[in-house]
């Protein structure tokens, strides 16, 4: 897994690590200015969606061949890619994990309707259920539901005990519903605003 982190450098400036150098290898600022269509809170470029794709699909390609892809030289890429970090837009990088091996193989969405819709009934369920280790992912949607929680579990009594212990439980929680997932597909394309064609 490519680990991006910022410090400070010896002489007070950031430093960042090379995605495809693996953790604790750590690059120096390279010199390199800002040009104004990438101060922050500007539009992002082609450059920076093509740096944002590139990463989408393996987060542990070498700045070199990120650089190649974008079309960009290596100095320019590792300081985008700081960019993109600090304006929260890289938000992190993460591995996909096969949860069969760790006795996990068995996915389900549990759909929860609140008895009540305050600001802090919500904020306190979402918490909640993020912090159960079973937990992969929560919704906050619309309609007759008010959260789906992805949840992995090692098999449908472990599902059961889940879903009566740590939801049903729940003072908040009005009703839940378990949908048992046959089969979880990831792409890891990076989305377009533009229209798909046929």
């Amino acid at each position: 897994m490519a680990e991006v982190r910022t410090g400070a450098g010896a002489a007070g400036r950031g430093r960042l690590s090379n995605p495809g150098a693996g953790p604790g290898v750590v690059l120096p600022e390279p010199a390199f200015a800002y040009n104004p269509a990438m101060r922050a809170g500007d539009d992002l470029d082609r450059f920076d969606v093509a740096i944002l794709a590139a990463l989408r699909k393996n987060a542990r390609i070498s700045n070199k061949r990120l650089a190649e892809v974008a079309g960009l030289a290596p100095s320019t890429c590792l300081e985008r890619v700081r960019r993109l970090v600090e304006l929260g837009v890289l938000r992190g990088f993460h591995a996909d994990v096969d949860l069969g091996p760790l006795d996990m193989g068995m996915q389900a969405m549990i759909a929860v309707r609140m008895r009540e819709h305050s600001r802090e009934l919500v904020d306190s369920f979402r918490g909640y259920a993020l912090a159960l280790p079973q937990v992969l992912g929560v919704f906050h949607v619309s309609g007759a539901d008010d959260f789906l929680v992805h949840v992995a579990v090692r098999d449908a009594h472990h599902l059961r005990d889940l879903a009566l212990d740590a939801f049903t439980t729940r003072p908040e929680v009005d009703r839940i519903e378990t949908r048992l997932i046959f089969e979880h597909v990831s792409s890891w394309t990076l989305p377009s605003p533009q229209p798909t064609r046929g």
